[in-house]
Formats: structure tokens, sequence, C-alpha cells
């Protein structure tokens, strides 16, 4: 069976936007769909700090394959063994966390793909050939191109170290944690913050340089995300679940409320 496109992986490498939506409080298949709804291109799975167990986290990518929305994954730092278990059971992408160097770059990107470009291992029928895969060589290949792995930059020493990064091969996008980098630099939550803007545009020049793409991340207020947005950035994580929800629950009951004063 042929292999189902990752859309958002498409999308950056023609150099086009991709928007996220996270997840982390839905555990509804119906979340995809609503996803697609709204005009997301693929969702973010969040396995650092949403409390989704593995069978959770792939019920959610099965349910997206056959959306066009594409489902990303994050796992801890620590637990790759995750990413490669929901990679086998329907997810397109993996986000992982806290990477500053190179060689924890590498580690990633050879963990998520197949030889010869990584060290994967092989477990048979995957999701995105149906459950009904090619040849075992061509399956790989074609896994392997349709596999995003990111890493995220969240730290001074990540920052400095962004062209070596972004040089890193099968590595697809860098994602700035931006709440972590302002923790960092000892600046907390001030998005705005010069030494922020200048993490930016460093990513953004090391991504370009390299082919790869820079993404936004945790910054949802219009003014900085159309900052860094105009700065080049493309893989957009736009908000999650929860702040979404209790936005425009706070927007209703406001609204209602006004009309009963």
């Amino acid at each position: 069976m042929a292999i189902i496109p990752n859309h958002t992986l498409r999308l950056l490498r023609a150099n086009k936007p991709a928007l996220g939506l996270g997840i982390g409080l839905l555990r509804s298949v119906a979340a995809p769909s609503l996803a697609k709804a709204a005009g997301y291109d693929w969702i973010f799975i969040d396995m650092e700090h949403g409390a989704f167990s593995v069978h959770e986290a792939t019920q959610l990518c099965l349910a997206a394959l056959n959306t066009g929305v594409s489902p990303i994954v994050r796992v801890c730092f620590d637990a790759l063994d995750e990413g490669t278990r929901v990679l086998d059971n329907g997810a397109q992408g993996i986000v992982v966390p806290h990477i500053d160097t190179p060689a924890q770059a590498k580690r990633v990107a050879d963990a998520f793909r197949y030889a010869p470009e990584g060290t994967r291992s092989w477990g048979g029928g995957i999701a995105q050939h149906g459950f009904l895969p090619p040849a075992t060589a061509q399956a790989q290949i074609e896994i392997n191109a349709e596999t995003a792995v990111v890493v995220m930059i969240e730290t001074a020493e990540a920052v400095a170290n962004a062209d070596a990064i972004a040089a890193t091969p099968g590595i697809d996008a860098l994602l700035i944690g931006t709440s972590d980098l302002t923790l960092d630099l000892g600046i907390s939550g001030q998005f705005g913050h010069e030494k922020v803007q200048a993490a930016y545009k460093t990513v953004i020049d090391a991504c370009k340089k390299h082919g790869k793409q820079a993404g936004l991340g945790g910054i949802y207020d219009d003014e900085w995300a159309r900052f860094y947005i105009n700065m080049g950035t493309k893989f957009i994580l736009v908000g999650n679940d929860q702040g979404l929800l209790l936005q425009a629950a706070i927007a209703r009951t406001t609204f209602v409320r006004a009309i009963l004063a």
C-alpha cells in the first residue's frame, strides 16, 4: 500500500508554513478532525508535559493519519524508545526537547531513521502504510522520507550551537522553546527581550544556511507571534487545547454575563 504522505513535512520542504495545535489534555480521537476543521496542518501530542501514555498518543496518531493533519509527538529527552514506539504506531514525526549540542542532535536523528541514515529498529507492518508495507528495504526508504525529526532549542548553549545542530543530517527543523529559553537566559516570560530576538535570528539564520526550518513555540500573544513569524519561522505551534479552550470559554462567559448585567 502507498505510504500516507506527511503533509507538514512536505510544506516545510517547500518552504511553506505549517501550523500546529498543541494537544495536552484532549484524549478524544475526534481531536485530529477538529484540528483539520480549524485549519491546522499538524497536531503536537505532548508526552513531555502532557500525561499521555504511549497507547493514548498512538490512538490520536492513528486517528490523524487519514485526515491530512500530521500527528507529531513530543517525547522526553531520555525517552527516545517511546519515540520509536509511537513512530511504529502512527506518528509521522517526533519532537525532542532540550537539545544543546550537535552530538545530542545526531543521537536523535540516528534513533528515528532506518539505516543507512540511522539505527532505528524495524518492527514490521507500519500504520503509515496501512499495515501493508512494500518490501522491507523500500518501506524503510519511504518512511525515512516521510518522518519529521525536530529538535528543540531551549538554552543559550543550544543557540550558540545552532549552526552545528542545523547542519546535522536527519534533522528537519529546530523548534525554539521560547518559555524555557527565557528561563535559561534569566528573563523568564520576556518574549520580546533583545536576547530572545537575537536567539531567534541566530537559529533562523542557521536553518536557512543548512536548508532546515526554524520553529516557533511558546509564544501565543499576537504581537510577538507576528514578530517572530515575520522573522522567518515556518514550523509554528499556534496554541494548545487548554489555552484555546479557556480563551474561548472566558470570552463567551464574559459576553453572556455582560448581557445579564
